[in-house]
């Protein structure tokens, strides 16, 4: 974690913003971006056969946003957060899960993944946090002491 409660916050602050940023991002590409169906299947990553990476600075967001302060290890391959086909954390999920869509254009989508990834490398080397691109599984489990 970022040293400081100043320099937390304003870290937070920043991953908001480009959380923020990728949103509208998506909004604005209509049918490019696709359109999500709200079913959950992109979540079980073994069913759906793919995979979801993860920055340091997303998973800080999220744990310092959650109501427990407690990081659900995952420990299957669905997404702990998934509960019942819902997304249990939609407003502070992850930058790859915001830009996804079963039905989106692949390009787009790379597109936004590459632009995004620059943002938050760019928050590493600001708070001087080490950049590491994890798959979800690892970053959870790493958070939850798994």
């Amino acid at each position: 974690m970022v040293a400081g409660s100043e320099a937390n916050r304003r870290l937070l602050e920043r991953v908001a913003e480009i959380y923020k940023w990728l949103d509208l991002q998506v909004c604005s590409g209509g049918d490019i971006a696709g359109t999500c169906k709200s079913c959950g299947d992109c979540c079980d990553f073994e069913g759906f056969d793919h995979r979801l990476f993860i920055t340091p600075p997303e998973l800080m967001y999220l744990a310092a946003n959650l109501d427990s302060g407690t990081v659900k290890p995952m420990l299957s391959g669905r997404c702990p957060y998934n509960v019942d086909g819902k997304c249990t954390i939609y407003e502070y999920r992850f930058s790859a899960c915001r830009i996804f869509c079963c039905n989106g254009d692949a390009d787009f989508q790379s597109g936004l993944s590459e632009a995004i990834l620059e943002k938050l490398k760019s928050i590493c080397l600001e708070f001087q946090i080490p950049y590491r691109y994890a798959d979800l599984a690892a970053g959870l489990n790493s958070l939850a002491g798994v």
